[in-house]
């Protein structure tokens, strides 16, 4: 009886191919990607000069006689050269959150993919253990309906099997409900190209031995924590910057002016006065350091007890299955039972409540199997 219990090579391929396939033609990631560029752009939108002012001025006299007057001034203004540069690195560690964030959307979107698939791998095993129990079904009540016609059986028994023939079919009919319900959810994922994932086995991924060792790379490579700890950085730099905005600015400009007859022109520099403009913004940004690390602090503890969480809970779902898969390799008497019952030395009765101890362990097998790797899946979704 075929159950998923080895590593099988296809299904561990179908899955990665199922997943990039996903990865490339899903509409949700396409335009999350859209959005990255359009936000990255804007964050370099406010690192240049502001633009120049020119200005123009007629006035007419009065009395007329003293003619009229025409004013022309160009002026631009600018801060100083720490500042342009501390603006430029600030969009650069802005855009470093822009691709954090959608690096934890991908994340996310592809675990509840590869949680189908793992489902849809389930039910797999889980017909095709189904379809042997039919014809197992099938052959005893096609044997009582012989019997029933000869007079060897009574319709108690012919309706026996008739209605675990009929259970069969039903649990069969559920499965497929079940398997177009998760084919469908991988088409919407998949930009609404049809996938088809007909493996019933899957690669069983080793659990960490040591989870201490291994959290340190799960925190160093999960978005979602690289995001925080990057607006840890962003709300350190705002700090120095607003500090630096605290400066002076500078401008500088040209100016002409004609009154009857007469023209001056020359140059114009002024600064700024800092008094009113960046009063609290260092307070405001320190503030926000001291929440982006409470953020921070938070974030790692929930992480981490989060997934210690996940891997015990793996842990003895790995125990449970490896139990089930032992018990089942050596209690497989389907054939003998078969015989028996042949022989007439079991009732159909017995046979089925013996043969259904057997089914309830082989379910309860892939059950456990599918629910570790589920548990493993997103243990390890920063692997993906």
């Amino acid at each position: 009886m075929a159950l998923f219990a080895s590593i099988s090579l296809s299904a561990q391929n179908s899955v990665k191919t199922a997943l990039k396939a996903i990865e490339e033609n899903n509409k949700t990631l396409k335009a999350l990607k859209e959005t990255a560029e359009a936000q990255k752009l804007e964050n370099k939108s406010g690192i240049y000069l502001s633009n120049p002012e020119v200005g123009f001025n007629y006035l007419w006299g009065s009395p007329s006689a003293i003619g009229n007057r025409n004013d022309l001034n160009i002026t631009q203004t600018f801060d100083i050269p720490t500042i342009t540069g501390m603006k430029s690195k600030m969009a650069d560690e802005r855009n470093g959150l822009v691709e954090w964030q959608y690096k934890a959307e991908r994340m996310r979107l592809l675990l509840e993919a590869k949680q189908y698939c793992v489902e849809l791998i389930y039910f797999n095993a889980m017909k095709k253990e189904l379809e042997i129990r039919l014809q197992h079904a099938e052959t005893i009540a096609a044997g009582y309906q012989n019997r029933l016609n000869s007079g060897d059986a009574n319709i108690l028994e012919h309706n026996k099997a008739q209605l675990s023939l009929s259970a069969i079919n039903g649990e069969i009919a559920r499965i497929d409900v079940e398997r177009n319900t998760l084919l469908s959810q991988l088409k919407r994922l998949n930009g609404g190209i049809d996938l088809v994932i007909d493996d019933y086995q899957i690669n069983q991924g080793q659990l960490p031995l040591n989870f201490d060792d291994w959290y340190v790379q799960a925190e160093q490579k999960n978005p979602i924590l690289a995001y925080i700890k990057q607006e840890v950085v962003v709300s350190q730099k705002q700090v120095s910057l607003n500090k630096a905005m605290g400066l002076p600015k500078f401008s500088a400009g040209y100016m002409s002016e004609k009154v009857v007859g007469q023209k001056f022109q020359g140059l114009a520099v002024g600064v700024s006065v800092p008094l009113w403009e960046n009063k609290n913004r260092v307070k405001q940004a320190n503030a926000a350091v001291v929440a982006a690390q409470s953020r921070e602090t938070d974030s790692k503890q929930q992480f981490y007890n989060r997934l210690q969480i996940q891997y015990n809970r793996a842990l003895g779902l790995k125990t449970m299955a490896e139990t089930y898969r032992k018990s089942l390799s050596m209690a497989n008497s389907t054939e003998l039972l078969k015989k028996a019952l042949d022989a007439g030395e079991i009732s159909l009765l017995n046979y089925m409540v013996e043969l259904g101890l057997y089914y309830n362990m082989v379910t309860q097998t892939l059950e456990a199997e599918r629910d570790y790797q589920k548990a493993l899946t997103e243990l390890s979704a920063f692997e993906l």
